[in-house]
């Protein structure tokens, strides 16, 4: 079957693209013969740089590792607390920028677009700087977490937005019909719709929330870089501390993925097995309305 992108290669085609494939791997491990020899010549695969990191019985093992677990934990925590309050905050200024009066919607667009464009590590030092100012003490876990929170909730806040305007429009026609209002349409049709659709662009954002947790070294919170950081300085092994660090942060982010992925094929077996599909929801809200009634009249 032909791509409605681009044509399919023929037989010349894919003898260059075989040709090309095979001359850049080639490329590849040539460098990567380069970097280990001059790697090796510098002495970086001596045991002195990586028996800190690998040798249980090297006495410096245990207290490298608490050092790593106590930055992990520090990372893990500010991580949690910025993708609670982003999600959450992200939600509600997506639901209220889908059901703001034109009166008062260029207000939350222009908090969102002003969050949005600015970077990250500045939301980060802005509030590490200027909260102090203004009289807001606070240690610096919340301040990175404020600064995660300031750029990622908007972020969020447009996934979400985008997965309730693709939802078709005959989903709110079908729940004001029943009688729902604004905010029942959009909690009980809409919005579990939206996430479920949208749970892919979710989990990744969440992910990037985890990444940006280590720029919190500029406001001297230990998170897991700044602690690798420390160990370096005393070590003197930057290649082998940073590349366990490397690997820590792909396990946990892998994770998290898979996660996402678990959720989301759990939550595609619960929709295949509704014979309704969409209507399902609407039967549900109405379901549930009904239960509102009758206990509002016992």
């Amino acid at each position: 079957m032909s791509s409605v992108l681009y044509d399919a290669p023929g037989p010349r085609a894919k003898r260059r693209i075989l040709v090309g494939s095979l001359i850049a791997a080639a490329g590849a491990v040539v460098v990567l013969v380069l970097v280990t020899i001059k790697l090796d010549q510098q002495g970086q695969f001596e045991s002195e740089k990586w028996a800190p990191l690998t040798d249980p019985s090297d006495p410096r093992f245990p207290l490298v590792w608490d050092l790593l677990g106590e930055g992990l934990q520090n990372t893990l925590i500010a991580a949690a607390w910025a993708m609670l309050f982003s999600l959450v905050i992200g939600t509600l200024l997506a639901v209220t920028r889908v059901t703001a009066a034109a009166w008062y919607r260029w207000a939350v667009v222009g908090v969102i677009e002003f969050l949005r464009g600015i970077p990250v590590v500045i939301a980060i030092f802005f509030a590490a700087r200027a909260l102090p100012e203004l009289g807001v003490d606070l240690e610096p876990l919340w301040f990175l977490v404020i600064g995660l929170t300031a750029y990622n909730s908007v972020i969020i806040a447009e996934i979400v937005r985008a997965g309730i305007n693709s939802l078709p429009k005959g989903q709110r026609e079908a729940a004001e019909s029943l009688g729902l209002t604004r905010g029942q349409t959009l909690q009980l049709v809409l919005l579990p719709q939206a996430f479920r659709i949208m749970l892919p662009a979710l989990i990744s954002q969440l992910v990037v929330v985890l990444k940006d947790t280590s720029l919190g070294f500029i406001i001297s919170y230990p998170e897991l870089v700044r602690t690798a950081g420390f160990i370096v300085q005393n070590l003197k092994n930057p290649i082998q501390t940073y590349l366990i660090v490397a690997v820590i942060f792909i396990i946990v982010n892998y994770a998290l993925s898979r996660l996402a992925i678990f959720v989301e094929r759990r939550l595609s077996r619960s929709k295949k097995s509704v014979a309704g599909g969409p209507a399902e929801t609407i039967a549900l809200a109405e379901s549930s309305m009904a239960a509102g009634g009758v206990a509002g009249g016992a």
